[in-house]
């Protein structure tokens, strides 16, 4: 396999080097070297079958128990790292494929400011910098992403690098972001966003209390009553009480944005027509069991997929919500009845641009057919979900994309063949401001990205 690397192409970047032409002689040299190793499959595999890399990690550890938590967090956090810079990573090349590689891993541990230095130290010494080079290339911990733009740059000698190609080109034509807020964004985009969480069946103020005592990093968000900061650390939530008793949900802080511009009121009917695993779904229930001790509404769940719906019911069961129902989608008939819901949510399939935080390997396993491919089955799934509003009736189109064509345009062209719905203002949860249609950027809350439009039927 030749060593083919380019970021922007279409063709699909490839990384091999030969264990047999390095010298490890030294404990950590030989450390590096078994990690690299790892790492470059674990790489290749992502970029070679287009598979999520959290998913091809998970089924690796699963396969491989013989890793401790630091080898866990070695291979983890350095595989994310690549896929986070890539843009800048991939123009690397030498002569030798071996010192391409290294020089990739050596980088991207000093972006990343990796703290295992006896592994990164031995990546900079198979890399093959020179000295001039690699002597001007330190970061401390505020370094902002200029300063890292710099170093990379005193490093590699790559002076045509710029921050807009951490993310792909066709992101830029697909998902237009004012000059202003282009570094704001890929600043965001090169960090990874805290564990959000939402306070589901207790106080905010005892879960953060239980959650200290189990030593999880936790405090409140500012913006609403009801969710959690727990850090960046990562957790296993199986040993966490408050979570197995369901006290305690996971859901990212924009994705809490869709359930409170919802409103929903503890004696209305939702459905929740594109539902996936449930969390809206969930959070839609909590927000109405808030309200009063009498709750008389109901919650309906349909999705075209049977798993994620078993999910929903056993997160269900597990906090206890006796109000949800599920109703899957079968072919294009609706669900559930017409004209019968006080509130019907659509958080459309969709491109996922929002999510490239937690996930930055979809940024290059994507191309822009991502995006392309996704508004006629929006507005398809969303003309079909609002025959089931009843009249005065709340509808809210939601997804986790940044683009405009499949956000505003998809509300756009609903309206202009309907006369049945008009749009309904909302307020920035972040900035107070008021919107028409709303998009959450990740740079606002720390958070991912999403967009909403909450629309009533006349």
């Amino acid at each position: 396999m030749s060593h083919n690397i380019s970021a922007m192409s279409n063709t699909t970047p490839s990384i091999e080097t030969s264990a047999s032409e390095i010298a490890a002689i030294t404990p950590a040299h030989k450390r590096a070297l078994s990690y690299s190793t790892t790492i470059e499959t674990l790489f290749n595999q992502v970029m070679n079958t287009g598979m999520p890399a959290d998913r091809i990690i998970g089924q690796y550890f699963r396969e491989h128990k013989k890793h401790g938590s630091k080898d866990r967090r070695v291979i983890r956090e350095s595989l994310f790292g690549l896929f986070r810079w890539w843009g800048w990573l991939s123009q690397l090349e030498t002569s030798h494929k071996h010192s391409t590689w290294f020089q990739q891993l050596s980088a991207c541990a000093m972006l990343e400011q990796h703290p295992w230095h006896d592994v990164t130290g031995a990546w900079n010494d198979f890399a093959d910098w020179p000295q001039t080079r690699a002597d001007q290339t330190t970061l401390d911990n505020q370094a902002t992403l200029k300063d890292k733009l710099a170093a990379y740059i005193a490093l590699s000698a790559i002076e045509s690098c710029q921050i807009t190609q951490l993310l792909p080109q066709w992101f830029w034509q697909l998902c237009p972001v004012d000059s202003t807020e282009q570094y704001a964004l890929v600043n965001a985009m090169t960090t990874r966003p805290p564990i959000w969480a939402r306070a589901q069946t207790l106080s905010t103020a005892k879960l953060i209390t239980s959650l200290k005592q189990a030593g999880v990093e936790a405090k409140t968000s500012g913006y609403f009553a009801d969710a959690i900061s727990l850090g960046h650390k990562s957790i296993n939530l199986n040993e966490i009480e408050v979570y197995k008793q369901g006290h305690l949900e996971i859901q990212d802080l924009a994705s809490q944005v869709i359930g409170q511009i919802c409103q929903p009121n503890n004696h209305e009917k939702w459905w929740d027509a594109c539902s996936g695993a449930g969390g809206k779904s969930l959070q839609l229930h909590s927000l109405m069991s808030q309200q009063s001790t009498k709750f008389s509404g109901n919650i309906t769940a349909s999705d075209i997929r049977h798993k994620p719906l078993e999910e929903l019911r056993k997160r269900a069961k597990r906090a206890g919500f006796e109000h949800i129902s599920v109703a899957p989608w079968k072919g294009e008939v609706l669900p559930v009845d017409a004209n019968a819901f006080d509130g019907v949510l659509v958080d459309a399939p969709c491109s996922c641009t929002g999510t490239w935080r937690r996930n930055p390997d979809m940024r290059w396993l994507d191309d822009a057919s991502a995006i392309t491919d996704k508004p006629i089955l929006q507005l398809a799934i969303l003309r079909r979900s609002a025959a089931a509003v009843k009249s005065g009736g709340k509808l809210v189109y939601a997804t986790c994309s940044l683009s405009p064509s499949e956000n505003e345009q998809i509300v756009k062209d609903f309206l202009s063949v309907t006369s049945e719905f008009e749009l309904e203002p909302v307020i920035h949860p972040f900035t107070g401001e008021q919107f028409d249609m709303l998009t959450i950027w990740p740079q606002q809350a720390d958070s991912d990205g999403m967009f909403v439009a909450k629309m009533r039927r006349k």
